[in-house]
């Protein structure tokens, strides 16, 4: 279950360890008439090609947005790279692509063969993991399960609370735990996979903080 309160007074949330927040203050700029899509990049030609999941069509990609994917792809070439991306597509077949991918932002970017298949992603608002210990927080419309090594999995509804910058964090209280999940948009990067993520995250249970990355699943359209 979710639901937004808003808050009179929200501290600030504080610089996780292993992410880089934005150089800039991002400016807000209207997603009216972009899609979002996952699929296949990779390099040729000097060029970012995008290819949609189970789809034959290609696009060239142009940063627009000036996400910084150029960088990022090449700190994570070698493996077939899945990305999670927002855009306006421009139907044209020029050089043997069928048009331009004019990038917004891409949520995820990682090393993968197999994410376009994930079962799970659709039904997801928000996916957020860590290690050391490793645990992961699945959020969708009929709660959250949270799962931490050594420990069964605990399912939970939960309240939403929408903070200023685009921050958010999500609370459950069960079992006489506090369950406390704080999300910022940052550049987050997996210190295990190398998964590049457009969220920080801060999961506090009881009051006790471990640090991670998190992502908005397919059923959240932010």
């Amino acid at each position: 279950m979710r639901a937004a309160r808003s808050l009179l007074f929200v501290a600030l949330l504080p610089v996780f360890a292993g992410c880089q927040m934005f150089a800039e203050k991002p400016t807000s700029v209207s997603t009216a008439g972009m899609t979002r899509m996952q699929g296949e990049l990779k390099g040729e030609g000097g060029q970012l090609v995008f290819q949609p999941c189970s789809e034959g069509r290609r696009f060239v990609v142009n940063d627009t947005g000036n996400t910084g994917i150029v960088q990022e792809v090449a700190d994570l070439a070698g493996k077939p790279l899945f990305v999670d991306l927002r855009g306006s597509f421009a139907a044209s077949s020029t050089g043997g692509n069928d048009g331009q991918l004019n990038l917004h932002q891409f949520y995820r970017l990682e090393r993968s063969a197999s994410a376009c298949s994930d079962p799970n992603f659709k039904r997801l608002t928000l996916r957020a993991s860590g290690h050391k210990p490793d645990w992961t927080v699945k959020a969708s419309g009929k709660g959250m399960v949270l799962e931490r090594e050594g420990q069964p999995p605990l399912a939970l509804p939960y309240l939403e609370e929408q903070l200023p910058e685009g921050r958010f964090n999500l609370t459950s209280e069960a079992n006489d735990q506090r369950i406390e999940l704080w999300a910022a948009p940052q550049r987050c990067v997996d210190s295990v996979t190398g998964s590049v993520q457009h969220l920080s995250a801060e999961l506090r249970v009881n009051g006790k903080p471990q640090r991670g990355c998190a992502y908005y699943g397919g059923s959240r359209d932010d």
